[in-house]
């Protein structure tokens, strides 16, 4: 077998592991996510002592139990799984082939953490373009209130989208996603391999085990969230621009122009304070995700690789 070969083989293994954590890790984290979007939605204080439909997590997980149901908490799913399996497919797959040509380049061990960075934001800004129609998708059906629904599933608002709107509003939030997803995606590859090898050297491991990765994936995603926060908020705002109509009985509708005039009229209306809005949410969701999603891409690698 040639190295090509050999070398095509390795990357459509990293490819399926990176389907599989994307797919086991969105099913476990959605409810979270529900919550989170449903708070950076939110134009009033998200605090027990204002009026605003989402006061806390616990009351916001109760409150959409009471309203919507157990299956609201996993509201937007589908398009949410095709999401998560599309981006961990691209992700892993690219992540592992610009690693391989950035590692034929001489003396660049010496970079090796930078060397991280620089494959997995270009990793993340591939596999975000591919997966961001179903990102956009996903949340204009988390956003919809259950008493009027506008979309009634994902050929539905696809349908609709095109019919009502145009293409161009799958990519609505595009440019905020890619200042987020770049240095959060670089972070995470870098901080994760900063804490694998931290992990090796204080536990006389070789090998990145099960707690290894959880441990490492868990700092890594908290770390990379919270630095990039504010443009995942804009991101959600942004893509419901236009759907007045499915966020009746949800407050203050947020209207907004492009990315900038969105942190503008967010500072503008509701304070600094607000570009973190659903932040701890998001931060457990974070932790949550990319532990599982470290952890099961290393379990489904070492699987697929003792098969060969």
């Amino acid at each position: 077998m040639g190295f090509s070969q050999k070398a095509t083989e390795k990357n459509l293994d990293h490819a399926i592991a990176g389907a599989a954590s994307g797919c086991i890790t969105r099913f476990l984290c959605q409810p979270l996510d529900v919550i989170k979007i449903r708070f950076q939605l939110q134009v009033e204080p998200i605090s027990k002592c204002h009026v605003g439909k989402y006061r806390s997590i616990l009351q916001a997980f109760l409150l959409i139990l009471k309203e919507e149901g157990v299956s609201a908490l996993w509201k937007g799913h589908i398009p949410a799984q095709l999401l998560s399996i599309t981006y961990g497919t691209v992700q892993f797959y690219s992540y592992n082939v610009l690693m391989q040509m950035m590692q034929r380049i001489q003396k660049i061990e010496e970079w090796n953490h930078s060397m991280h960075f620089i494959a997995g934001a270009g990793a993340g800004s591939m596999a975000t373009i591919v997966s961001f129609p179903f990102d956009t998708i996903r949340t204009r059906l988390v956003a919809q209130s259950s008493n009027h629904q506008v979309y009634n599933g994902v050929l539905h608002s696809c349908s609709s989208i095109l019919r009502q709107e145009s293409p161009k509003v799958f990519f609505s939030g595009l440019l905020p996603t890619l200042l987020q997803i770049a240095p959060h995606t670089g972070l995470q590859f870098a901080f994760y391999e900063f804490f694998t090898d931290f992990y090796k050297r204080y536990t006389s491991s070789t090998d990145t085990n099960f707690y290894n990765s959880m441990v490492s994936g868990s700092a890594a995603g908290f770390i990379a969230k919270t630095i990039v926060y504010p443009f995942d908020l804009a991101r959600k705002r942004l893509q419901i621009q236009g759907f007045q109509h499915g966020r009746k009985g949800f407050g203050k509708f947020f209207q907004c122009e492009g990315l900038m005039d969105c942190l503008r009229v967010t500072v503008k209306e509701e304070g600094v304070q607000s570009l973190f809005k659903g932040l701890v949410p998001s931060q457990i969701k974070a932790t949550a995700t990319s532990a599982l999603h470290f952890t099961t891409y290393e379990q489904v690698l070492l699987l697929l690789r003792i098969l060969h």
